[in-house]
């Protein structure tokens, strides 16, 4: 199924009233900057489960998330799935070195993207060293979250890996909806369990767990942290 896409209009509406604006990439642009920005992306939007992009193709676009959640991954040799992260609104995909996507990224419900083609985006920037910044920034910040990942692949129970992914997606949540105890959870249990190398039945059991103790309760759609402070303790150990 192809994604429905609605080119955006030049009317110097569309990106200023971005709700993502302030978090983007386009955050560094001024006013005048700002439209002529907008002649280069064109909104695009992806139902649930549709690839935005595939490991290995050939980089041709970028991407900044304005709403939705997207699930990038990576096919081991044997046919399994390692999930390195989950995009948010906000997160700007397709920045490489070599030339091609090094992971594949799937729409977790519905997604709307703003595309760049490479080429005039890359003119663009090329006078722009603010908007330069603000990229290097961006790809500082996703390599952290790289490393971050690796140490919780790492030797952790799963106690500790469960209890460090979710109060590290609600931290990312902060910057979108503010703080809450509520988080929501998007993605499936075995999204989740294929983040934290695990299996679906472990993640199961470990949510059960953490609410039989009082740390979370699970409720549609997501969870609320109740013991945050334990939480906390868990994810250190």
């Amino acid at each position: 199924m192809k994604p429905s896409v609605v080119t955006i209009e030049p009317n110097g509406h569309l990106c200023s009233d971005c709700a993502v604006r302030g978090v983007a990439v386009c955050s560094s642009l001024n006013t005048a900057e700002l439209r002529e920005f907008e002649h280069l992306g064109r909104r695009v939007h992806f139902n649930s489960g549709e690839t935005v992009f595939s490991e290995e193709d050939i980089t041709t676009s970028f991407y900044n998330v304005l709403e939705g959640v997207m699930r990038l991954y990576k096919l081991l040799p044997d046919g399994r799935r390692q999930i390195v992260g989950f995009a948010l609104p906000g997160d700007f995909l397709g920045m490489n070195i070599s030339g091609r996507h090094n992971f594949s990224a799937d729409a977790i419900g519905v997604v709307t993207v703003c595309q760049f083609a490479k080429a005039p985006f890359g003119r663009f920037i090329e006078d722009r060293p603010q908007l330069l910044k603000r990229i290097n920034e961006l790809a500082i910040r996703e390599l952290s979250q790289a490393r971050d990942h690796m140490v919780l692949l790492g030797r952790r129970s799963a106690d500790e890996k469960v209890a460090t992914f979710l109060l590290g997606w609600r931290e990312r949540l902060v910057t979108l909806k503010g703080l809450s105890d509520t988080v929501p959870l998007p993605m499936s249990r075995q999204d989740i369990a294929d983040y934290l190398g695990l299996t679906i039945e472990t993640v199961s059991r470990t949510f059960t767990k953490l609410e039989r103790h009082g740390v979370i309760e699970i409720i549609h759609g997501g969870i609320s942290l109740l013991d945050s402070a334990r939480a906390e303790a868990m994810a250190a150990a």
